[in-house]
């Protein structure tokens, strides 16, 4: 304990943010001997493309000094490479401007070239603005979907890309090197761009959409931003496109770093999208959009015969997928994990298309040289990886409205379409677990536990594979377990890449020809194998 008062001590001398030095020398004043263990317990891990933590003192959290440390070892693995040029994004969360304007500053110090986005705005945006400012680095200031105490700092590089091995790794030896907070040099020699940027990449978004398809068709659209940075754009776009009558969450609308109205800002969890789906019962929607509050995420939400529903990310992602492949490309290759839909696969080989299968994560997603289409059951999408080399909650929202008003010109929804596809393809029933702990040991002995005896979890268990042996998967080395069902489908464990979860991804696949048995079937194996792996999770 004596180590971290000392540790401490010297954080409070260096920290240039008033909040974070107060929030410590509370800590200090109170003995409280938890949260300061846990502060400087050790550096917040450059991992899943960056950083991402919760807000507060010390090197285990989100700060001007851990910020400043990471932009001097990012810009210097730039200068180290060649490069010359980095842009720089950020959202609404807590300290994200800050975080972005000392990125640039450290940036441009260090003889780069720093540009930062004129304002507050989606992640796809900055991944957009790389490679259309012919920049070597982007960095996007934001913690996506987690809860309102974090935020992170998500790395891309030239290409548009978020980074994978080696790059992380020699950009955190960069980090790990560099000296204290006060001795980093800062210049206030960047500058921020003007809004052409944002109008060059709302133009693409746009133009995705073929007026030739939707024709006269109009769309009655329900969207939430989450209280995130999405509803201007969205609002923007739907105006553009001119068949889109919207009606806006009002109470989600407006960027809110306390995200007042959801428990998790995420379209995904219980309860988030419920102000939506009792706008959509309001209004009559056709459509239910949401974005996630970086808005580099799309949820949809579609009518039923008496309610309305949201659709799972693998129902989205195998419908973009059909959408892309009827928009005719001649060649090329729908990409998606190996957590997602197996459904996908058939599509592609029923278009003559090609169909790759990655890790998860959009730092593997968009790999594919040939890649032109990637999703990921979490409710990401790339529709235009030519000029967005990753997930895109705005552009994957154009492409689900120019579908759904193609279907409508037909007469048709997209519940008709999910239903052709499950008569041609097959049943695929999707699902998930998801273990929230506040002690990553939990996780791991679960996943353990499960891989020790994985009879006891899932009775109709055909075979296992660790998913750390390339030499079976094929693939980059990877903590989890696949396990195969002898009546079709399968079952991956996996912890999270970016929070304290434990995530089980659950697929039963049917296929007889007669839907309503085939759902019928899937329905009662998803609840025979949900059932046995709760069970068994509950007593590990």
């Amino acid at each position: 304990m004596n180590e971290i008062l000392t540790q401490a001590q010297a954080w409070l001398d260096e920290d240039p943010d008033p909040q974070t030095r107060a929030e410590l020398q509370g800590w200090l004043d109170a003995d409280d001997r938890d949260r300061l263990s846990a502060a400087f317990a050790g550096p917040l891990t450059f991992g899943t493309a960056g950083l991402r933590g919760p807000l507060g003192p010390g090197p285990a959290a989100m700060n001007h000094i851990v910020v400043a440390k990471a932009a001097a070892g990012l810009c210097q693995y730039v200068k180290d490479t060649g490069g010359s040029k980095i842009v720089i994004g950020y959202d609404a969360r807590r300290n994200s401007q800050a975080f972005a304007e000392l990125t640039a500053a450290i940036a441009a110090a260090g003889g780069l070239t720093a540009e930062v986005l004129p304002r507050r705005l989606p992640t796809p945006v900055l991944a957009y603005a790389i490679k259309a400012r012919g920049a070597d680095a982007g960095v996007v200031v934001t913690a996506s979907h987690n809860p309102p105490e974090d935020n992170g700092y998500k790395v891309y590089l030239g290409d548009g890309m978020q980074i994978v091995s080696p790059a992380d790794a020699e950009i955190s030896a960069r980090i790990a090197a560099q000296p204290s907070y006060n001795q980093i040099p800062q210049s206030d020699n960047w500058v921020t761009l003007d809004e052409s940027i944002v109008e060059q990449y709302l133009d693409r978004a746009v133009s995705l959409a073929d007026p030739a398809k939707t024709g006269d068709a109009r769309l009655t659209v329900v969207y939430s931003a989450m209280h995130g940075v999405g509803g201007g754009l969205f609002e923007d776009v739907s105006r553009r496109l001119g068949f889109i009558d919207l009606t806006p969450v009002a109470e989600q609308f407006e960027p809110d770093a306390a995200f007042p109205t959801v428990a998790f800002p995420n379209p995904e969890e219980p309860g988030a999208m419920d102000l939506a789906l009792g706008a959509a019962r309001d209004v009559g929607a056709d459509l239910i959009i949401a974005n996630d509050p970086d808005a580099d995420r799309c949820a949809v939400g579609i009518p039923t015969a008496d309610d309305f529903r949201m659709l799972r990310g693998d129902e989205v992602g195998v419908l973009l997928g059909w959408w892309t492949a009827t928009r005719a490309p001649a060649s090329g290759s729908l990409v998606t994990t190996i957590v997602s839909s197996s459904m996908l696969a058939s599509v592609a080989h029923a278009a003559g298309l090609g169909f790759k299968q990655t890790l998860t994560g959009f730092k593997w997603i968009t790999r594919p040289d040939d890649i032109i289409y990637g999703y990921e059951e979490a409710l990401g999408y790339c529709v235009d990886p030519v000029a967005v080399r990753d997930k895109d909650g705005i552009t994957a929202s154009v492409r689900v409205l120019e579908m759904a008003a193609h279907l409508k010109t037909q007469g048709r929804t997209l519940a008709d379409q999910l239903d052709d596809l499950a008569r041609e393809h097959g049943v695929h029933l999707t699902d998930q677990i998801s273990i929230r702990v506040s002690d990553l040991s939990d996780r791991d002995r679960a996943l353990a536990a499960l891989a020790a005896d994985p009879h006891a979890a899932v009775a109709d268990l055909d075979s296992v594979i660790d998913l750390m042996d390339s030499s079976v998967t094929g693939l980059p080395p990877t903590e989890g377990l696949r396990l195969t069902l002898r009546s079709g489908g399968r079952v991956v464990a996996r912890p999270s890449g970016t929070e304290a979860k434990l995530k089980v991804y659950l697929e039963v696949v049917e296929q007889t020809g007669d839907l309503s048995a085939d759902r019928s079937r899937a329905d009662e194996r998803m609840v025979a194998l949900r059932a046995g792996l709760e069970r068994f999770l509950a007593t590990t």
